[in-house]
C-alpha cells in the first residue's frame, strides 16, 4: 500500500511540473511575486516618493542586517522571505527604486497606504494597482499568470475612521466596513483584469493590541477592542468575497491568511513562541514603547535583543516573526492559511477551477464536533 501511494505521488508531482521550469532543489515553477499594500510589505517605495524624512531610511531600522533601507522592520520583511522560498535570489525590489531588478516581480506597496485614500507621498491601493499597470511592460503575460500577487492592507483606513469617529455606532461602521471591502474587491478584480490569477490576501492584525494603539488609546495592558472589533467584521468579508470570485472569475485562484489569530495566538500565548515581549516595542518612546523609532529628533529607546520582541516598533513586527510569518504562508496546515498553501497556489494548474474554497473556521470547528458527535452515536447504537 505505502509502495502504491508512493507512486500515485510521483504521478502527481510529474503532472503538475510538466512543461514548468523549476527552481533547483524545490520542485516549485521559478515565476515572479508581486506584493501590494501598506508599510508591512513596503520594500523601501515611500522614500522614492517623499522628500520627507523616512525614518525607515535611518538606524536603527535594518539593525539586525545593518541596513537600514526603507523597510519597517529591524532587518527583513515577509515578501523577502517568501521570495527566497521561491528561489529569488534576492529580496523583492521596491518598483519605484531606479534600477531596480524586477526580472522577478516587485514590491508597489507604500507605507501609509490604504485603500480609500492615503496621503500625498503615498499611493491607495487603486494607485498602486494602476502604477502596476503603467510597468506591465517588464513582465511577460503568460508570466504575470503564473505569479504571486501578495496583498495586505486596511490598517489606515480603520485607524483613521476610528479617529475621526470615536463615537460611531454599529450601523456605522458595518457601513465603512462594507465600503472598504468593496473596493478591496473591486482593486483585486482590476489586478485579475491585468493577467494576475493567484493571489494571497492576508487578513489585518488584532489592531487594537498594537503597540501603538494600546499607547495612543491608553489601554495599558488591554486592547483597544473597537479597532479589534473593525479588523474582525473586515476579515470576515475577505474569504467569502474571494469565494465569489473563484467561483465566477476563469482561471481565479487564491489562499487567505489568518493573519488576525496569528497575531494573536502570540500575543496572548507569547512564550508558546519566544517572545518575551508582545504589548510593547522594540524601539520607540512612550508608555508602549510605540512613536518615533528613527525619526532623527526622537530620542527613542532600542531593546537590548530584538529577537526577544514580536513588534520592533508600534506597529510593524520584528524579523524574527516576519520568518515565521513566511513560513506559515509557504507551508503551513489549513488553520492558518486556507484553502491552499502558497507552494501550493504556485503550482495550482492555471486552467484549473478551484477545488476547495475558504471556509469560516467557527463553521469549520462546529461541523468537526458534529462529526464526532455522529460518530459517536452511531458506534454507540452498534
Amino acid at each position: 500500500m505505502a509502495s502504491e501511494c508512493s507512486l500515485l505521488g510521483v504521478i502527481l508531482v510529474f503532472t503538475l511540473f510538466r512543461d514548468l521550469v523549476t527552481v533547483s532543489g524545490q520542485n516549485i515553477p521559478a515565476v515572479g511575486l508581486f506584493s501590494f499594500g501598506d508599510s508591512n510589505f513596503d520594500a523601501g517605495n515611500r522614500k522614492f516618493l517623499t522628500k520627507a524624512t523616512v525614518a525607515q531610511n535611518f538606524w536603527p531600522y535594518g539593525k539586525s542586517r545593518d541596513d537600514p533601507n526603507g523597510k519597517f522592520s529591524d532587518g527583513k520583511i515577509v515578501p523577502d522571505f517568501i521570495a527566497k522560498f521561491m528561489g529569488i535570489p534576492h529580496d523583492l525590489p521596491p518598483a519605484f527604486k531606479p534600477g531596480a531588478d524586477l526580472s522577478r516581480g516587485a514590491s508597489f506597496a507604500v507605507g501609509s497606504a490604504s485603500i480609500l485614500g492615503s496621503p500625498k507621498e503615498s499611493l491607495t491601493l487603486n494607485q498602486q494597482v494602476k502604477k502596476f499597470n503603467q510597468m506591465i511592460s517588464n513582465w511577460k503575460e503568460d508570466y504575470i499568470q503564473k505569479s504571486v500577487f501578495m496583498i495586505q492592507i486596511g490598517t489606515e483606513d480603520y485607524y483613521n475612521f476610528t479617529k475621526n469617529n470615536p463615537n460611531a455606532d454599529i450601523s456605522a461602521q458595518q457601513a465603512f466596513v462594507i465600503s472598504v471591502t468593496n473596493r478591496l474587491k473591486n482593486d483585486i478584480g482590476l489586478l485579475y483584469s491585468s493577467g494576475a490569477s493567484k493571489f494571497v490576501i492576508q487578513t489585518l492584525p488584532p489592531l487594537g493590541c498594537l503597540p501603538i494603539m494600546r499607547q495612543e488609546f491608553n489601554t495599558g495592558n488591554d486592547c483597544y477592542e473597537k479597532l479589534n472589533d473593525l479588523a474582525k467584521q473586515h476579515n470576515a468579508k475577505i474569504g467569502p468575497i474571494m469565494n465569489e470570485m473563484a467561483k465566477t472569475k476563469q482561471g481565479f485562484h487564491f489562499t487567505v491568511f489568518d493573519f488576525y489569530n496569528v497575531i494573536l495566538r502570540r500575543t496572548q500565548s507569547n512564550m508558546n513562541y519566544r517572545f518575551s515581549f508582545t504589548n510593547i516595542s522594540c524601539c520607540g518612546i512612550g508608555t508602549h514603547n510605540a512613536y518615533g523609532c528613527g525619526l532623527p529628533n526622537v530620542h527613542s529607546k532600542l531593546c537590548e535583543y530584538q529577537r526577544s520582541y514580536l513588534y520592533f516598533d508600534g506597529r510593524h513586527n520584528t524579523e524574527k516573526a516576519q520568518e515565521s510569518f513566511a513560513h506559515l504562508l509557504f507551508g503551513a496546515d489549513p488553520n492558518v492559511i486556507q484553502p491552499m498553501t502558497i507552494r501550493e497556489l504556485i503550482v495550482y494548474p492555471l486552467d484549473d477551477p478551484m477545488r476547495e474554497f475558504w471556509e469560516d473556521p467557527m463553521e469549520k470547528k462546529l461541523s468537526l464536533v458534529q462529526n464526532v458527535v455522529h460518530d459517536f452515536d452511531a458506534s454507540g447504537s452498534m
